[in-house]
């Protein structure tokens, strides 16, 4: 019988990682680091679960924003059971409107904890894997084109047959990269696009029309974020998949996209959406309304890979390459355990997520 379980202490742990790429940018800007913390839950069976909190500013997540929220959340958990999540994260929904990059990197360590007190792996408790690995998609940043066609033929070197273009907004510098990658790799490598929201929608059809040539799987986020009709006009006028990302946000704002079929796909982000539960409930959104998904850029520590993970091979609906493995492009990673492999992603071995903190870190603000 499993012993009662309460939450003795929570800490933080800074998780700042430099990219080995310091000049990497996409549309909405660029950062030489990628910031985050990781929130510990301790329970007082001895064990501990982790879960990532992204620094993610067009999200709307800064460092210092998380550790405040992080701060206030932490006192709400101590002496609660953890496996007693919906009282957990409604209490938590009471106390602070928002802030779902902190949320969710406390409903991510709760999941932890409870997968690592049963002494399971994660995926069991999302029903069980339907697969061992996943095709993982690497992103390819902002550069002149015969750049970006050298960094394409460096990925396709390393086993990645999917590549995921970042774009700027204009058409005819961002066709020419297509063209130079796709002449580079060939055909048998699969390229999708990642707007940022850089094009108004005349613009965006005319470039994914254009594209279409070199034959590109999916466009994502082509137009601003709250540009609905701009969004499904797209949606409406080009032959590629159109995948919404930002616009994607909540699960309110993914039951209008799906409801309304104002894409096709949607780009679904554990840390944007809020964690686990939240982002289990898109999944059933986008299945009950016909539209594809799949894993978006979880880019951060290996743990955040490692999460997404173990739902994303419990996930049915997966028929495309995720994008899990943007780890590989940052330094200095807390976290071991998970790695990539000719292109594809292997499910950690282990309870829990399946990685372990490589090393005692430094950690900050103790809550007991």
């Amino acid at each position: 019988m499993l012993r009662s379980t309460q939450i003795r202490e929570t800490s933080l742990i800074p998780c700042v990682m430099a990219k080995d790429d310091p000049t990497w940018r996409f549309a909405l800007g660029a950062n030489p680091m990628t910031e985050g913390w990781i929130f510990a839950i301790h329970g007082d069976n001895g064990l501990t679960g982790y879960g990532y909190a992204s620094a993610t500013a067009h999200m709307g997540a800064s460092k210092e924003t998380l550790q405040a929220a992080l701060d206030r959340f932490a006192p709400l958990l101590i002496g609660k059971d953890p496996f007693d999540l919906e009282p957990i994260l409604q209490a938590l929904e009471r106390n602070m409107h928002g802030h779902q990059q902190a949320k969710s990197a406390i409903d991510c360590a709760l999941h932890d904890l409870m997968a690592r007190t049963l002494d399971l792996p994660l995926y069991k408790l999302f029903g069980g894997k339907l697969r061992d690995k996943l095709p993982i998609l690497r992103i390819l940043a902002i550069k002149a084109p015969d750049e970006m066609a050298a960094a394409a033929q460096k990925l396709v070197d390393k086993g990645y047959r999917y590549l995921k273009i970042k774009v700027h907004g204009d058409v005819s510098e961002d066709v020419a990269c297509v063209r130079a990658i796709r002449k580079r790799v060939g055909d048998d490598v699969h390229l999708t696009i990642d707007a940022n929201q850089s094009y108004d929608a005349k613009s965006a059809i005319t470039a994914i029309n254009r594209m279409s040539e070199f034959n590109i799987d999916l466009v994502e986020q082509p137009v601003k974020i709250d540009d609905l009709r701009g969004l499904k006009m797209v949606t409406d006028a080009v032959p590629v998949v159109v995948e919404a990302d930002e616009s994607a946000g909540s699960l309110q704002e993914v039951m209008r996209l799906v409801t309304e079929r104002m894409v096709d796909a949607v780009s679904l982000k554990i840390p944007k959406l809020g964690g686990l539960r939240n982002t289990i409930a898109a999944i059933r959104i986008c299945e009950a309304g016909g539209i594809r998904y799949r894993f978006g850029a979880a880019v951060g520590s290996r743990l955040l890979s490692a999460t997404a993970m173990h739902l994303a091979v419990a996930t049915p609906g997966i028929d495309y390459a995720c994008e899990l493995g943007e780890f590989d492009r940052l330094l200095d990673d807390p976290f071991e355990g998970i790695e990539i492999d000719n292109g594809y992603l292997h499910l950690p071995d282990g309870v829990g997520c399946g990685v372990t903190l490589k090393q005692p870190q430094r950690q900050k603000a103790a809550v007991s």
